[in-house]
């Protein structure tokens, strides 16, 4: 397997899939210092992925790619090489694409009770391929945005636990029967939805959807579109 992405979740997962002795092909993201949390395994920094797609196969083994906390976009050659691209998605799809911090303020805006983290297979659009499974987890009505992230997360990589050995013992696993149904459209909350949230001040649930508490250092651009 090759995982692509970068921080704690990434790793978390690298780590869980050593842990249940199955293979780490390579991993790839942005570089992440002297050194990567795991030296022994193979690790290529990189800023787009897709420059890098002949080497994604041939050093994959199982024809299986991850992406968990990953900003980059997959595009071709990599959609075209053969090779499935999986990415966990923190945020129900398709209501909510894009950006996951992002998306989640503008649940606890729309006063959503609930939130999910998403397994879906890349295709060209962004967060819009197939659904394979899913797991929901609830938002406390008083509830800090740095809480239900941590929350969230969490259930993100447990997502990755309970999916990876399906993956591992059938790469071409077509997901669980009782993932969810996509209702509507969706949206799609990026960069121009970050810019206009600062639009939301008088909602009364803004201070709570917007509070970073310990996790703004960790999210420089939606610390900064707050100010």
């Amino acid at each position: 397997m090759i995982f692509v992405g970068e921080g704690a979740l990434l790793w978390r997962a690298v780590q869980h899939t050593l842990d249940s002795n199955l293979p780490v092909d390579l991993v790839c993201g942005p570089s992440p210092g002297a050194q990567t949390p795991r030296p022994d395994v193979p690790f290529r920094a990189v800023t787009d992925v897709n420059s890098v797609a002949a080497e994604l196969v041939a050093a994959s083994t199982d024809g299986v790619v991850w992406s968990l906390n990953n900003r980059m976009i997959f595009r071709a050659p990599v959609l075209t090489s053969g090779l499935r691209v999986l990415n966990i998605h923190h945020g129900p799809l398709p209501a909510y694409r894009g950006l996951p911090e992002v998306a989640l303020v503008y649940a606890m805006l729309n006063g959503e009770r609930e939130f999910a983290a998403t397994l879906h297979q890349v295709d060209e659009g962004i967060d819009t391929g197939p659904t394979l499974a899913a797991d929901r987890y609830p938002i406390g009505p008083d509830e800090p945005f740095h809480m239900v992230l941590r929350r969230g997360l969490g259930t993100c990589h447990r997502l990755f636990e309970r999916c990876v050995p399906l993956v591992a013992a059938d790469p071409a696993w077509a997901g669980e029967p009782t993932r969810p149904t996509p209702a509507g459209p969706g949206g799609y909350f990026g960069l121009k939805a970050l810019a206009r949230l600062p639009q939301h001040r008088d909602h009364p649930d803004f201070a709570r959807a917007t509070s970073l508490g310990f996790l703004a250092d960790y999210l420089p651009e939606l610390a900064a579109a707050l100010r």
